[in-house]
């Protein structure tokens, strides 16, 4: 196979490789089509902050006029600064079932990130730790829950034919509705509550000065909770607005829970209601189409994706957490949920 790899640049090369997806995944049942306008947004320089501090070089590969494969190589000089190491990633790696074409894409990012100083690469990750990441290997006879990866199961061949080996594990774990909710948590989040006086309150959409606090508050719970974390990279303040900006259209303020110890915040939990269940059926990726299936059929949404959930270091002995636990298990049962996914978790 004649494989011929091009750089993209501009609007019309971010355009090309956006749509170029829609190629890899005609006959996946199980694949939930992007919105492409958000694509847009995550990968637009000009837009997102995250580019601020990182890089990003978008490759096709062709092969008789046609598209078989893509790729992105990314520099995040905030992940290297936090790590003090010189660790290059790719991301939004597609590919036909052909080695030759993974080969091309992979040696055409490792030369670039080579050029930037870098000595390894790592992914995917599409484009940061604080978006979506990883390589599917297990799992593939269900949907993704909403901002987690997808993939072919050939691409695990691909891939680690081109040398990569495991960095690190991370897994989904499902919850089923009232299984989790032991008699030994519920104990447990009870004597909490009263012995260090924890309330929990739903964050307020519509108040917009306290929104703004809790947005604050979410961020430094997270730049201080994850500080241990592999991979962890701050979010800077402008990655934080922009990220909140796209959760608040889809957030459910039930399941978006600051707790308090004494009127102080102490940690927060964000679960998301599971929109791939509506945005599967949106083949084109159209915003237009999204809303619609969000109006006909966010009444059918039974899984919730339980995102995020920290607490603020002194606390973190204290026992919050199984009140979070708590609380998203009973207000998801509520809701009608069925499932939760807690996703994603590292190994260790």
């Amino acid at each position: 196979m004649n494989v011929k790899i091009m750089p993209l640049e501009g609007k019309s090369g971010l355009k090309k490789f956006i749509n170029s997806q829609w190629n890899f995944y005609k006959d996946d049942k199980n694949w939930v089509p992007p919105l492409k306008s958000e694509r847009k947004q995550l990968l637009d320089v000009q837009k997102n902050p995250f580019y601020l501090h990182s890089e990003i070089k978008f490759f096709i590969a062709e092969a008789n006029g046609e598209i078989v494969g893509r790729i992105a190589a990314i520099v995040n000089y905030n992940h290297n600064k936090t790590h003090n190491d010189k660790v290059g990633f790719f991301g939004f790696f597609e590919s036909i079932n052909n080695n030759e074409v993974a080969k091309a894409l992979f040696d055409a990012a490792a030369d670039w990130l080579r050029k930037k100083g870098m000595d390894r690469m790592r992914g995917p990750e599409n484009p940061s730790m604080n978006d979506e990441i990883g390589l599917l290997i297990d799992g593939f006879d269900s949907p993704p829950s909403v901002m987690m990866t997808y993939n072919p199961k050939y691409y695990i061949d691909l891939i680690e034919g081109q040398g990569f080996e495991k960095a690190k594990d991370i897994y989904a774990y499902q919850l089923i509705t009232g299984k989790f909710q032991s008699e030994k948590l519920l104990r447990m989040q009870e004597i909490v509550r009263k012995r260090y006086d924890v309330t929990i309150r739903e964050v307020n959409f519509k108040d917009k000065k306290q929104l703004k606090k809790d947005i604050d508050s979410f961020k430094d719970i997270y730049n201080a909770a994850w500080v241990p974390n592999w991979g962890f990279v701050k979010w800077t303040e402008a990655e934080m607005d922009f990220i909140a900006k796209d959760l608040k259209t889809i957030a459910d303020p039930t399941l978006t829970i600051i707790a308090e110890v004494k009127g102080e915040v102490a940690g927060f939990a964000l679960a998301l209601p599971d929109i791939n269940q509506c945005f599967i059926h949106n083949k084109n990726g159209s915003m237009l189409g999204a809303a619609w299936h969000l109006l006909t059929k966010k009444k059918k949404i039974n899984n919730v994706r339980i995102i995020a959930l920290g607490i603020v270091p002194k606390f973190q002995k204290f026992g919050v957490d199984s009140v979070l636990y708590y609380e998203i298990g009973e207000r998801g049962a509520k809701m009608g949920t069925l499932t939760g996914e807690a996703s994603w978790v590292l190994e260790d």
